[in-house]
């Protein structure tokens, strides 16, 4: 059971072209948006919920990400959520929610699918 705390998994298409940093340790990190949907129905119409994640893969994830992954593009994702805080120039404290990225599946049509 250890292994399921601070589990995510979601199935979601890449909001934005993702961007890509290199340090110059030679590490890459790799971040963008996804969007997950979910349909339910309210007095006989069918309804969309679309729910944003900050999403961020670092290594081999990340070459894999900058490679192969553009917007639009459905992937699954497995990670673990983190927060974090920072501060604007103009001094306000922020808080991000982000998905740490352990494995990523490309899904969508066979010519878009990494082997």
């Amino acid at each position: 059971m250890s292994n399921l705390r601070n589990q995510v998994q979601l199935i979601g298409n890449v909001g934005n072209a993702p961007e890509t940093k290199n340090f110059e340790s030679g590490k890459k990190v790799c971040s963008f948006s996804l969007a997950t949907n979910e349909f339910y129905h309210k007095e006989g119409e069918k309804i969309q919920q679309t729910d944003w994640h900050n999403v961020v893969a670092w290594g081999k994830q990340a070459e894999l990400i900058e490679k192969y992954v553009d917007k639009g593009k459905e992937v699954a994702i497995r990670g673990k959520l983190t927060s974090r805080s920072y501060e604007t120039q103009q001094g306000k404290k922020r808080y991000v929610t982000e998905v740490l990225v352990d494995e990523i599946l490309f899904l969508g049509s066979k010519e878009n699918t990494v082997e």
